[in-house]
């Protein structure tokens, strides 16, 4: 950064395009293509983002003013890409959600204040709300249309309101959890005999090998249960404490639920 002991900024733009998978892929390759990017590139309607670059370095997404590199003022001059139009502001019908906190919380954690310095331009042409003096000395949130040396009028005129009530200060990032995985049900004792053949004797080895017991497989599981099969249950079997006849390398129901939880 050309200017790191100014305080660090937000850039809002829209790609003019349309939202959507197939909009977020091409209009990436476009900017990656042309040399433009910004820091993310975010979907209202979707709530994806993609990020291009660090956020302590320039991103590619404004024009110069004069001799200013207008990219690289400021300790940070992070900038985003909504998919959406300057016409029909993006915080009208958007859908916020866990990434576009991430963004906020990422935006927060370089000590950006939630203001937008200046008002943001409502129509196209309007070049009113550009002031050299607060961009280059003030930190907080600008839209395209607030930089100096640009002449594009994007993002609109969206509420600045929307976007710190879609991320309230303190609220925490959340990630949908995962999924916990099924147990498959235990098939009985009489497939893991001697002489048995069967799936059910592969999906057991297999098992036994992800949890650590791959020493005693140097052939990998396979469908025919083996004095092998029988000697890695025993181990499993002694590693939860047991012993006796709860040791004997035969799988019951709660050796099948420990293995496979």
């Amino acid at each position: 950064m050309d200017k790191p002991d100014a305080p660090a900024r937000v850039v809002w733009h829209t790609t003019e395009s349309g939202d959507g998978d197939a909009s977020f892929k091409s209009v990436a390759d476009y900017l990656i293509k042309i040399g433009a990017e910004p820091h993310f590139l975010y979907d209202p309607t979707t709530d994806r983002i993609g990020q291009f670059g660090p956020l302590n370095e320039s991103a590619r997404a404004l024009k110069n003013d004069g001799t200013t590199r207008t990219n690289r003022v400021g300790k940070a001059c992070i900038q985003i890409e909504v998919l959406a139009r300057a016409g029909r502001p993006f915080t009208g019908y958007w859908k916020p959600g866990p990434n576009f906190r991430k963004l906020m919380a990422a935006i927060r954690s370089w000590g950006v204040p939630d203001k937008f310095v200046m008002a943001l331009a409502t129509e196209y042409g309007d070049a009113s709300k550009r002031d050299r003096t607060k961009w280059l000395t003030v930190g907080g949130h600008y839209g395209h249309c607030n930089v100096p040396g640009n002449d594009h009028w994007d993002p609109g005129a969206i509420s600045p309101a929307a976007i710190f009530k879609a991320a309230p200060v303190g609220s925490k990032p959340t990630t949908p959890s995962k999924p916990k995985p099924s147990i498959p049900p235990f098939p009985g004792a009489a497939y893991f005999r001697t002489g048995a053949k069967n799936a059910y004797v592969t999906q057991l080895g297999k098992q036994l090998i992800k949890k650590g017991y791959g020493r005693f497989y140097q052939v990998g599981a396979g469908p025919t249960w083996t004095a092998v099969d029988r000697a890695a249950v025993r181990a499993f079997q002694l590693a939860q404490g047991w012993s006796g006849s709860d040791a004997d390398g035969y799988p019951g129901p709660e050796t099948w639920k420990r293995l496979f939880s």
